[in-house]
């Protein structure tokens, strides 16, 4: 027999002394062109072995495959703590990263189709008003002419020129599709002077150089009440346009409350925005659809250019699956190419579920699980082979009806010769691996190892946390708790609702399910959030620096400092690593950055406060016998046991950690920065955060969102407590587990997008199981087992 080629014996992915983050010098060796999956509890070091160490060096050395020139506008990436990283492909990472938050963009432009729209009107468009710019929202009409210079034979020489830019922009609404009003009494206090703090901007302050620029402008008196301005004055606040002022010798620049606002604040996705901020503009500015397009976002022009009776606006509010059978009726040889690279990308839609949106859906509104399976999209017909895809929980958001599909595209990658690594808590996911690697025994310090590698056979006999609980299942409960009043939802007609009416009971756990886009999110956000006593906890990214940590974002370390300063006779404000307690060399980083140019910066421990962050004098004051580096250091439970009763209590800190333990996050150390939580530990982190909210009713959007499956059970005790404590919780959720252990379940459909829309079950888990009248009644009757299903 011959020896194999030397190029084929290159088959494997080796990773020796991996130690980011929580990771104990893992070694792995992983098979190529196999789908990989990887297991364990949240926070056990998955996300850091697969995205930190293997996708991270894979696009850092294909980076620097470039010119040093090209790498100077290329962001560097630091080398990933490993000894050994060999065999690496190209990696593709497909990540549940919310798409943009630029409120232009949309499915369409961020999946390309768009481009390919507007180059097919610019050519069979009738009439024919230009090329593929003028029927973008994001180009605007211009006109200009005058004199240009130019040189010629070493003389300049002065031409007049003229130039036109034909655009597809609404002008009245800068392609945005809605137009905004401002409540002038939601920006000011007209009874108070400027400098008696009459703003109530978020952010605006007249201590500051916000305060300043304000007196010095020079335009209004700062000392008179608002309400006695002139309407010179006023329009002087309110609308001037950029203005250069000097202000204690320096250059600055003015601008007016409205235009600044909208420069700021208004230049964002409402959806991306910090909770303080989006919660000022949604008081102080109402948005409504553009009366000029419409909220197709483009010009008339742009509108009256139309192919077989449709314009670009109509194709793009289309649901996809619409779209793609008036694509595949149309029949123009002198396009072909395009119509088939245009029917192959829309198809992709319609095959990887998502086929209920349309090309107009702003991005920054898609879930989790809907932007990582449209970032997909682009990756599914393409030519190339042996790539590395790396997929972070391709199944989130996903009823189990289309996690088959799911499956069937990650398979559908791996035969064509690429590596597949996915990181995954459902079963049915990792049914489907070639190879299983386990890693932890638990989360955090007590995880970072690899406890299983095998089959999903192996892994099911083995003893570890997620071979214990890979055949975990709910029972249905036998009896349900009875409702104690109703919320009523009438007319509910949003996206696609078809006027629809339902009781939510009030007193209960109730699991709101359906397949992905049949309506559950419009039927409970569009309806319920915002009502009095409605706690709404959704899947909003947590905003936070390498700076934050639970402790700032919980607000427990306020009480924290204010305790330690009482011990010591000083300031809080000490012990505050971004404050004055913070180490003069570091800035309380506790590292220290050196910029290498086109290369990554190398960060180094701070030698005088030895990344300890704070002042040395600072150290010396402790609480408890701990300084407040060390409490920093502490896991949530330990801090939660020391904050406790005795000589370090600290009530207001104990309440809030007591709550973040009970969301299972006991071993998240107080000081992690929220840049290393993964997204299960985030999602945790902020339901803690809402459970010391007042409210009446929670609603809760996924919360199984990266949980394991040992994890799911201590949810479902977590919202047992919360109704046994009075609370009605709602939970919109596509976890057998959740929906089998609610009180009451409202199931939407049939189908998704305009196939969905309609209420197709309300009753108990028990009711639904039985009648199996539903697809999400069959999934749960399968679940379940055929033992409860034949009772």
């Amino acid at each position: 027999m011959s020896e194999p080629h030397p190029a084929d014996r290159h088959d494997l992915i080796r990773v020796q002394g991996a130690r980011e983050n929580n990771l104990k010098d893992v070694s792995v060796v992983l098979p190529k062109r196999r789908l990989t999956v990887f297991t364990g509890v949240s926070g056990s070091g998955k996300s850091s072995l697969v995205f930190a160490t293997i996708a991270a060096e894979s696009q850092r050395m294909i980076n620097e495959t470039y010119s040093a020139f090209l790498q100077g506008f290329m962001p560097s990436m630091a080398r990933p703590d490993v000894d050994l990283l060999d065999g690496l492909t190209t990696a593709i990472i497909v990540d549940q990263e919310r798409m943009g938050s630029d409120p232009r963009s949309t499915v369409g432009t961020a999946t390309d189709v768009n481009a390919m729209l507007r180059r097919l009107y610019s050519r069979l468009g009738e009439p024919h008003i230009g090329g593929p710019q003028a029927f973008s929202f994001n180009v605007a009409s211009v006109s200009g002419a005058g004199a240009v210079t130019t040189s010629k034979g070493g003389r300049e020489v002065k031409e007049r020129a003229e130039f036109t830019v034909t655009g597809g922009m609404c002008l009245r609404c800068e392609g945005r599709g809605a137009v905004h009003d401002f409540d002038l009494s939601a920006l000011y206090d007209d009874t108070r002077s400027i400098n008696e703090g009459a703003l109530t901007i978020p952010g605006w302050s007249m201590d500051g150089w916000q305060g300043r620029i304000l007196r010095g402008v020079g335009l209004f008196d700062c000392d008179k009440p608002i309400k006695d301005f002139t309407a010179k004055e006023l329009d002087g606040l309110l609308h001037a346009e950029a203005t250069k002022i000097k202000v204690e010798g320096i250059n600055l620049t003015y601008l007016g409350i409205i235009p600044q606002i909208r420069k700021s604040f208004l230049s964002k996705d409402v959806e991306a925005m910090q909770p303080h901020i989006r919660a000022f503009v949604e008081r102080a500015v109402t948005f409504t659809t553009c009366p000029d397009c419409d909220g197709t976002r483009l010009s008339a022009e742009a509108r009256s250019s139309k192919i077989a009776g449709m314009s670009i606006a109509d194709l793009c509010s289309l649901q996809i699956t619409d779209l793609a059978a008036w694509i595949a009726e149309l029949d123009e040889p002198s396009v072909a190419p395009l119509l088939t690279a245009l029917a192959r990308t829309i198809d992709s839609f319609v095959e990887i579920g998502l086929g209920y949106l349309s090309l107009d859906r702003p991005s920054g509104t898609l879930s989790g699980g809907e932007a990582q399976r449209t970032k997909m999209i682009r990756h599914l017909g393409s030519a190339l082979t042996d790539i590395t895809y790396v997929f972070d929980e391709p199944t989130i958001g996903l009823h189990p009806h289309d996690i088959a599909r799911m499956n069937a595209l990650l398979l559908q990658l791996r035969d064509k010769g690429n590596t597949v690594l996915v990181v995954e808590h459902k079963p049915e996911a990792i049914a489907i691996a070639d190879h299983v690697v386990d890693l932890g025994p638990r989360a955090g310090t007590a995880g970072g190892e690899i406890v299983f590698e095998g089959t999903v056979e192996e892994l099911r006999a083995s003893d570890t946390l997620t071979g214990r609980h890979l055949d975990d299942r709910v029972s249905v409960k036998e009896s349900v708790r009875a409702p104690t009043g109703a919320l009523q939802i009438r007319g509910a007609s949003s996206h696609n609702l078809r006027d629809v009416d339902v009781d939510i009971p009030l007193g209960v756990l109730t699991v709101v399910t359906g397949v992905a886009g049949s309506g559950k999110s419009s039927l409970i956000h569009g309806s319920l959030v915002g009502r009095d006593g409605v706690v709404a906890i959704d899947q909003g990214a947590i905003k936070g620096s390498r700076r934050s940590n639970p402790g700032t974002y919980t607000g427990l370390l306020e009480p924290v400092r204010k305790a330690f300063a009482k011990a010591g006779g000083v300031k809080p404000a000490l012990f505050s690593a971004n404050s004055e307690g913070a180490c003069d060399t570091c800035k309380g980083a506790g590292v220290i950055y050196s910029d290498l140019g086109i290369m990554a910066g190398v960060p180094t421990t701070c030698e005088d406060c030895e990344g300890r962050r704070f002042r040395p004098a600072v150290l010396e004051h402790t609480l408890g016998g701990r300084n407040i580096s060390e409490v920093l250091s502490m896991p949530l439970a330990d801090a939660a046991e020391f904050f406790g009763p005795g000589e370090a209590s600290v009530p207001a800190a104990h309440r809030i950690l007591l709550r973040l333990v009970d969301v299972g996050l006991g071993y998240v150390g107080l000081g992690q920065p929220l840049t290393t939580l993964s997204g299960g530990e985030r999602q945790r982190l902020k339901l803690a955060t809402h459970l010391g909210t007042e409210g009446g009713v929670y609603i809760l959007d996924e919360p199984t969102t990266g949980l394991h499956l040992a994890d799911v059970a201590h949810l479902l005790g977590l919202l047992d407590r919360l109704v046994e404590s009075g609370t009605s919780v709602v939970v919109i959720e596509h976890h057998q587990a959740v929906m089998a252990h609610a009180d009451w379940i409202i199931d939407l459909g049939p189908g998704a997008g305009h196939d969905g829309g309609r209420v197709v079950f309300e009753g108990t888990p028990a009711d639904l199981v039985a009648a199996r009248s539903t697809i999400t009644g069959e999934h749960l009757a399968d679940y379940v087992g055929a033992d409860y299903v034949g009772r």
